[in-house]
Formats: C-alpha cells, sequence, structure tokens
C-alpha cells in the first residue's frame, strides 16, 4: 500500500509538471507560431518532418497528423537521410527539424545539403543559442523548466511540449483550410467514421424481405411480421404507398395502456408521420438524424418514392 501510494504521488507530482509545462508553452506562442503555420499553408508540396531518438518518435507523430488533416508530409529519419534518403527532400519543401538540445549530430549534418537546396527550415528546439536556432528560418521554443523524469534526464515534459505544439500545427492548418468531417474520411475511408460519411444510405440498408403488412392487418399478423424481418418495425402499406409503421415501442406502449392488442388492426396502433430518407443520403446524416430523434430505424425511399429499405442505426 505504501508502494502505491508513493507511485500516486510521482504520477501526481509529473503531471503538475506537465500543467506547468503546458502554461510555460502558451506564454511563448506568438509571431514564430503565426509565420511556421502561415509558411506551411502557403506551401505547395510535402511538408517534411525530421528528428532523431525519442524526437523521430514524436515527430512520426507530427508527420502523420499533418497528413490525416489536410497537409501532406512524411517523416525522414535523419540517420537514413545522409545516406540518400535526403533525396526526397526537394527545393520547394519546408523541413521541420526537432531537436531539444538543437546540436544533434544527425540534424545539423543535414543543415549544409539543406541549405544548398534553399528549403525554408522551421526548428523546434528548446535552445535559441544552439546551432538548429541558428540555423532554421523560423524557430519554435519547446524549452521546458525541468523533465518529468525525477533524474531530469529522460525526455519526458520536453516530449509532451514537441508533441502539443505539433498539434498545434495541424490544428491550425485545418481552420486555415476550412478542413471538414467529409475531408477527414477521405484520409480514413477505413475506420467507422470514414465509412459513414463516404457511403450512402443505399451502401447500408436492409432492402430484403421487407415487413409489409395491410392496415386491416390484424396485430397477430403484424407481430409474426416484425419477428420474421427483425428489424423492430412493421410497413403499413405498400412500396408505392406507405401509409405508416409500427415499432416494438409502439407495442408495448400499448400494453402499458391496457389495450387489447388482439381486438385491433395495424392502422389503430402506426404512426402515420414516419421518418423517411432518401437512399442517396449521407449515411452519418442517417446516422446524426437517427439520434436526434431517438429513433432505431429510417424509412428509405428512392428517387422514384418508393419505399426500398429500412436502415438501422449503428451499433
Amino acid at each position: 500500500m505504501v508502494n502505491s501510494m508513493k507511485a500516486t504521488t510521482t504520477a501526481l507530482n509529473l503531471t503538475k509538471t506537465y500543467k506547468n509545462a503546458i502554461n510555460r508553452l502558451e506564454k511563448m506562442l506568438g509571431n514564430d507560431f503565426e509565420k511556421a503555420v502561415e509558411s506551411i499553408h502557403l506551401s505547395k508540396s510535402h511538408i517534411v518532418v525530421c528528428g532523431m531518438g525519442k524526437s523521430g518518435l514524436v515527430g512520426r507523430k507530427i508527420s502523420a497528423t499533418l497528413a490525416s488533416t489536410g497537409t501532406p508530409s512524411y517523416f525522414l529519419h535523419p540517420g537514413e537521410a545522409i545516406h540518400g534518403d535526403l533525396g526526397i527532400v526537394q527545393p520547394e519543401n519546408i523541413i521541420i527539424l526537432i531537436s531539444y538540445s538543437g546540436e544533434t549530430d544527425e540534424i545539423l549534418a543535414l543543415l549544409p545539403a539543406l541549405h544548398r537546396l534553399k528549403v525554408k527550415i522551421i526548428g523546434m528546439t528548446g535552445d535559441l543559442n544552439s546551432n538548429l536556432a541558428k540555423n532554421a528560418d523560423i524557430v519554435l521554443d519547446i524549452s521546458v523548466d525541468k523533465e518529468a523524469c525525477p533524474l531530469n534526464l529522460a525526455p519526458t515534459t520536453s516530449t509532451l511540449t514537441t508533441l502539443v505544439l505539433g498539434d498545434a500545427l495541424a490544428v491550425s492548418l485545418m481552420n486555415l483550410k476550412n478542413f471538414k468531417q467529409e475531408d477527414f474520411a477521405l484520409t480514413h475511408p477505413g475506420g467507422s467514421l470514414g465509412r459513414r460519411l463516404l457511403l450512402k444510405v443505399k451502401d447500408e440498408m436492409i432492402s430484403n424481405n421487407l415487413p409489409f403488412v395491410f392496415g386491416s392487418s390484424k396485430m397477430q399478423e403484424v407481430i409474426v411480421k416484425m419477428t420474421e424481418a427483425r428489424l423492430g418495425i412493421a410497413l403499413v402499406g405498400t412500396s408505392e404507398k406507405l401509409d405508416g409503421i409500427i415499432t416494438d415501442g409502439d407495442l408495448r406502449r400499448s400494453l402499458v395502456n391496457n389495450v387489447d392488442i388482439s381486438k385491433i388492426s395495424a392502422k389503430q396502433i402506426m404512426n402515420s408521420s414516419p421518418l423517411i430518407v432518401s437512399e442517396n443520403d449521407n449515411l452519418e446524416n442517417a446516422h446524426e438524424r437517427m439520434k436526434e430523434s431517438r429513433v432505431q430505424c429510417l424509412v428509405v425511399k428512392n428517387s422514384l418514392d418508393k419505399i426500398v429499405g429500412v436502415i438501422q442505426i449503428f451499433k
């Protein structure tokens, strides 16, 4: 128990250090950050992100975030760069070099070649007097008062500020580009959000064996149809003319209100104003409509106003 308490105290000290670092970073944001965002926004080419060690790991994340939010980017390992991979850097590129000390050998070794290519260099460093800072066109200060590491050695707080600053660049660029959900979906077609944003209602609707019943149908027949279809609804009418729908919720409410459902017909319990969507509507919009209306299903029609399916809420 004593050890657990000590671990919790250590974790709380770390979060306090991190909070202080974020507050410090906020005060350091200014013209250089604005210049960096503007330069990247105006660039017509990929953004190259480069860092070594822990800075490289954070750099990979920054590059991935930029790429997935509308700013084409790729990560360049400095060790590989000096052995040939520097060929992917072109004069029109902007390169973000990350080194907390500003004196990382592999990063400094790239500077002469980068200057010859006349690329714009954005340096992210904790030392504004370092060689990296002196050779960068724009310098972003990622300095911290101390690392959260008890030895003040392992990159902890400094990797946090680097990551936060990288995310700030990406989010600022998203706002400038007016990056929307649909744009996000194009770079995330495999995710659930991408699927919903890119697909149409017709791509996900259930169209086989729709549970149609007549308005005069007895409730026993309606319940059988609902059970067979396993959609939780019955469609009253035909595909050419829908009179209403009956949901399992309608059945429960009738029973709670002591309605003898054996003596009524479908038209007496149906909702004559069901929610309907077009088969060409966006799937995400249909999903949001179901959530807002607190329903589990929407009836789908085609361009000829014919009922062609049912869409269910996503799990």
